[in-house]
């Protein structure tokens, strides 16, 4: 067992987390994750909630995963209740980085469906890495509830989660291709195409999508 962190360069490390320059956080994270100690984690977490600057919430988590999964897993499962979104959020990307099944449990329908988008694409991400063998058609169900939702970049991530799931999601996928609301067949009809052609692009696909789905009801209309 570590005893405690007592090396001077070591705690002006951790101190430097919460420095105003993001630089000095950077190279703090940095320091801290080459130096892995169980007395940082509840730094390294607390500060992943509040970090403004993207290059540092990674460093931050490449930091966590330096440490071994029993000290980090629990605290951020922890943050998964949180009120503040980019807390779930960030937290759900560290675990996808983890990658340690035992927090699959934690990643619930609520966190698939959570209002924040950040949030949402968080926990596919992480429910894609994370899903235990035979799970995986169980989860595509899951996940396409959320067709249709949000604007490009939510669109895309949804996609690429659902993609990721293999075989597994195709039914489910194909059934939501009839789905009566325009946006969700348009988007399922989108990750179809992505599926089969992953070098056509997804905003080629979205507006080849959009176009049967028009077709599609002009079909149903002329009947």
């Amino acid at each position: 067992m570590a005893g405690p962190v007592t090396d001077t360069n070591t705690l002006r490390a951790l101190r430097g987390l919460e420095h105003d320059d993001p630089s000095v956080r950077l190279r703090a994270a940095m320091a801290v994750g080459s130096r892995p100690h169980p007395g940082f984690v509840g730094g390294l977490v607390e500060r992943c909630a509040v970090e403004p600057e993207f290059t540092v919430r990674e460093t931050l988590t490449w930091a966590l995963t330096r440490h071994e999964p029993a000290q980090t897993v629990p605290l951020l499962l922890d943050e998964l209740r949180a009120d503040g979104a980019q807390a779930r959020s960030q937290a759900l990307h560290t675990l996808s980085k983890i990658g340690d099944r035992r927090a699959w449990p934690a990643i619930t329908p609520a966190l698939l469906a959570d209002a924040d988008d950040e949030v949402a694409r968080s926990a596919w991400r992480a429910a894609v890495v994370l899903v235990p063998e035979g799970g995986e058609r169980a989860l595509a169900v899951v996940l396409a509830a959320q067709l249709g939702r949000g604007g490009h970049g939510t669109r895309l991530s949804l996609s690429r989660a659902l993609i990721a799931l293999g075989e597994a999601m195709l039914p489910t996928l194909d059934a939501a291709t009839t789905d009566p609301d325009p946006r969700v067949r348009a988007h399922a009809l989108a990750t179809e195409r992505l599926w089969r052609d992953p070098d056509s692009g997804f905003e080629f696909a979205i507006e080849e999508a959009k176009r049967t789905a028009v077709l599609g009801e002009g079909r149903q209309e002329g009947r």
